[in-house]
This record gives structure tokens, sequence and C-alpha cells, in this order.
């Protein structure tokens, strides 16, 4: 029973900073660091633990926005990539999430952390259309102009794959794979004219009905499809 306390407490604290990040990205302004919910949500160990779980995209607004990091969320993030990095048997998404927080914490704030080796990433070159979109949803937050990597490679080698498991999510009414898939279109080039990716994402965005994650991913992908990464 207490455990899955904790765990509706932790998925209600990635929706708040979901929510929080996509804020920002609506209305330009500062980062999510001030919406969190109360000290007693740090105090609890929920606070790292939610940004794990939200990954690089806690610090997006920075990233897309070029404003500056709050102390805070610096010292969360960092406290999120110290205190759960990912064990040697981790899944290929969990290293490939951690090493994205790292990069984005070294991004902005250099020097504080070490430049880490990429994980493997040869899986995604042998997954079906299916496997690799289910995959670079969960990698949304590595979705980024001007930003490469090895996903970001594999992604850039199968546009018409991710296209079509993007109408796949969105026939399956998945929204969130739906969200994350567009949001690597964005950053894609060779994606088929007739997706009608624009329309597609104001279709996902109203079915998602303010699921948060949808939302970040939705309003994420609309920026970068405008080339406002600073």
């Amino acid at each position: 029973m207490e455990q899955s306390g904790t765990s509706t407490l932790l998925k209600g604290a990635v929706q708040d900073l979901a929510a929080g990040v996509a804020s920002a990205l609506r209305s330009g302004g500062h980062g999510p660091a001030g919406d969190l919910p109360s000290a007693a949500f740090a105090a609890d160990g929920l606070a790292p633990a939610a940004v794990r779980v939200l990954g690089a995209d806690y610090v997006l607004p920075h990233v897309l926005l070029g404003t500056r990091p709050d102390p805070a969320e610096l010292a969360l993030l960092r406290r999120a990539v110290e205190t759960y990095p990912p064990r040697a048997d981790a899944a290929p998404t969990v290293a490939w999430s951690h090493w994205a927080m790292t990069r984005a914490l070294r991004r902005l704030a250099p020097g504080e952390a070490a430049p880490a080796p990429e994980p493997a990433a040869d899986w995604l070159d042998t997954a079906d259309w299916r496997t690799l979109t289910h995959q670079l949803a969960i990698l949304a937050p590595l979705a980024l102009p001007g930003e490469d990597s090895a996903v970001a490679r594999a992604a850039r080698r199968r546009p018409v794959d991710v296209a079509r498991g993007f109408v796949r999510a969105v026939r399956r009414r998945d929204w969130a794979q739906a969200a994350g898939a567009a949001r690597w279109l964005t950053v894609l080039d060779g994606v088929p004219d007739t997706l009608g990716l624009d329309t597609g994402l104001d279709f996902v965005e109203l079915m998602g009905d303010g699921d948060p994650l949808v939302d970040l991913q939705v309003r994420a992908a609309r920026h970068l499809r405008v080339g406002a990464l600073v």
C-alpha cells in the first residue's frame, strides 16, 4: 500500500513538472523550478526522482528559449543525475535518458558534469518501425535540431518509418507516443509531405485532453517546427 502511494505521488510530481515545462514553453518565460509544489516535495526525495523520470526535458525551456537556469533548477538536475545513475544492466532507453540529462547539465552549466560516452544505439537499426517509434518516443528529449547523437542519427536514417509509427500511434490513440514521435518528425529531413504534421499535432493536442506529458511534447514540437532553438 505504501509503495502504491509513493508511486501515485511520483506520478503526480512528474505531471506537475511536465505542466511547468509546458507552461514555460507556452509563455516563453522562466523554467519550471518555481513551480515545484512545496519544500516537502523536495524533502521527500520526490523532486529528483520526478526529474529523473521527466529527463532532460526538465530544462527544455532554457535550451529552446535561451533563458538562464535558476540555480535551484541546476541543483535539482545535478541531484537527479547523481542520485539515479543507470545500472550496468539498465535498458538502453534508461542509459540514453541519463546521458541526455548529463549533456543538458553540461550544456547549461559548463564544468558541472564530465563528458560521458554515448551508450550503444545499434539496437535501433535492427528494430522494426513499430519498435523504433516506441523507443524514439521514450527518448524524445534527444530530439533537438543541431544536436547529434547515435539515436538522432538512427532516426535520421528512417524518417518514413517514424512517420508510419506516428500514424499508427494516432490510430491506436496512444497520444504520448504520437506526441513523442511528432517531436522527432520536426527535426528529421525526408518526412513525407502527405503526413500533414501540423494538423496531426493539433489533433494530438486536442485528443491528449490536457495530459501534461503530451502537452509538453506537442509544445516542444511546435517550437522545433519553427526553428526556435537558440
